[in-house]
């Protein structure tokens, strides 16, 4: 008997009117172990709902009670991030440790939303004209709808909702169907902390679900993590709606490797950014450019750490996780089939692995291809698999124009002990996000995540200074009084409440 997860709307659980489910496997044994309900218009609306009806009372809370209710909430979440990376592995595959990560990731955007008061600040003139004052406000848009992608069920979300929740915003979140629990386990997080009925609410589904969220007039955002194309029709038909958007696309990340650079921290950098959890990073490093004389080194450096990576589940001692899905594993397979035909050498062959994990599990090990040409559908698709390409290129001009060619900009990194050249690329590079001998370069919460070009559609990033300003709307007011007046008399020492 398979449990079913269900929707959860004013912090209990709800079932929905819809029949409709989808399985939810255990990648590591091909095992379904639940059925996500899938929402149909009426229980989309009945969730809106909740979060439409909860806003009036939780955008007059005072900054005080929203941001005690958060730090609650990150201290239960410290406490407790053992059972939610077990939920993660279980769901999607990745390694536990991998999923600790990820949960810590999001973390740090939770802290860095603890201390919005500051953010939230406006301005003050006296006096802007005669006995007349002008200052500035910004206050919470109303429900927002957050969707996320299956790779990241837990950070993901948590880019967004912790600054949303703690502008004054409520908060329907559509998480995959692939991994849905998570989003219920942090629900039931946010209910223990404190959060009242409503706050935040997860909408479970598929299309219907999500053109629900992008044409309510009652949402008022949305925040979309995907592939370019989803990208692309969630910031079309949620600006048509009239909603603010945010739509993370998908992505193609080079990383140059200088002929100066230390080759061995360029090649554990590639193993690492390339192959952990699977590739299934919207951040994974794809494509290593190697500039000069070096590839033939370069590629057996990587080669030689690349063999010791052990597959398997995630629950034991494996490095590598499967794949989410088997229709998804399937398909990083054939770019696998496809990158051969095409001429590009197999150095390391994936579709051949012996993982530790159950017969039926989702598997594809490592694969290293070179002499990559960028004609190669392995080099022109996000394939979003373990699958790394090494381009061989003469200067670090051509390495250059390779990534600024490319239709996506998300993240980019350069492997060199040149000052002048790192300080140059950082300059040129036409990419959202850039490490300089670091490989994955996801920003700090207290800055922004995004890309450029194909890789983002809509004007902000996510978390930091641009996510308080996405989910929030700057108001001016200018003032006379024309009379003083006092609030009594009170000895005792002003609190916040």
């Amino acid at each position: 008997m398979t449990t079913t997860i269900s929707h959860w709307v004013n912090n209990k659980a709800y079932p929905g009117t819809s029949s409709a489910t989808a399985p939810v496997t255990n990648p590591a044994t091909g095992a379904v172990t639940g059925e996500v309900a899938l929402a149909n218009v009426e229980d989309a609306r009945a969730v809106i709902g909740a979060a439409t009806a909860a806003f009036p009372a939780w955008r007059d809370t005072s900054l005080a009670k929203r941001t005690a209710i958060l730090f609650r909430f990150r201290e239960l979440l410290e406490a407790r991030k053992p059972e939610l990376a077990a939920i993660i592995t279980a769901e999607h595959g990745k390694v536990l440790s991998d999923a600790l990560g990820e949960i810590s990731r999001g973390q740090e955007v939770a802290e860095f939303a603890c201390g919005i008061p500051h953010l939230l600040k406006g301005g003050f003139t006296e006096n802007a004209s005669t006995k007349v004052d002008v200052h500035s406000v910004r206050q919470p848009l109303g429900p927002v709808g957050i969707i996320s992608p299956f790779n990241f069920p837990a950070m993901v979300p948590m880019w967004f909702f912790p600054v949303a929740i703690a502008a004054g915003n409520t908060v329907v979140l559509k998480p995959s169907e692939k991994d849905p629990t998570a989003a219920i386990w942090l629900a039931e997080l946010w209910k223990e902390a404190g959060l009242p009925d409503g706050v935040f609410n997860v909408l479970q589904g598929d299309k219907t679900a999500v053109d629900e969220l992008l044409t309510n007039p009652a949402i008022k955002s949305i925040s979309f993590v995907g592939s370019t194309p989803i990208a692309q029709y969630v910031y079309a038909t949620g600006t048509a709606a009239g909603k603010r958007v945010q739509a993370l696309g998908g992505a193609k990340n080079h990383a140059i490797i200088l002929p100066d650079a230390d080759l061995d921290l360029a090649a554990d950098a590639m193993v690492n950014a390339g192959f952990g959890s699977a590739g299934e990073r919207c951040m994974a490093i794809s494509v290593a450019v190697a500039v000069g004389d070096i590839a033939d080194d370069l590629v057996a450096k990587i080669t030689e750490r690349a063999t010791t990576i052990t597959t398997g589940d995630g629950t034991t001692n494996a490095d590598m996780g499967p794949l989410v899905t088997a229709a998804h594993r399937d398909k990083v397979a054939s770019y696998v089939d496809a990158g051969e035909k095409a001429g590009a050498t197999v150095v390391l062959d994936g579709r051949a692995v012996q993982a530790d994990g159950g017969p039926d599990g989702f598997w594809l090990g490592p694969t290293l291809f070179d002499n990559v040409t960028p004609d190669m559908s392995i080099y022109t698709d996000e394939i979003f698999g373990p699958v790394l390409s090494v381009v061989r290129v003469d200067s670090y001009d051509e390495a250059l124009e390779l990534i600024n060619s490319n239709p996506y900009g998300n993240g980019t990194a350069i492997f060199t002990n040149d000052g002048g050249a790192a300080r140059r690329f950082q300059n040129e590079v036409e990419v959202g996000m850039v490490g300089i001998n670091v490989p994955i370069p996801v920003p700090m919460a207290y800055y922004s995540f995004g890309g450029w070009k194909a890789s983002l559609f809509g004007d902000t990033h996510a978390h930091g200074t641009e996510g308080v300003n996405f989910f929030t709307r700057a108001k001016a007011i200018t003032t006379r009084w024309l009379d003083p007046s006092h609030g009594g008399l009170n000895l005792g020492f002003p609190q916040n409440a």
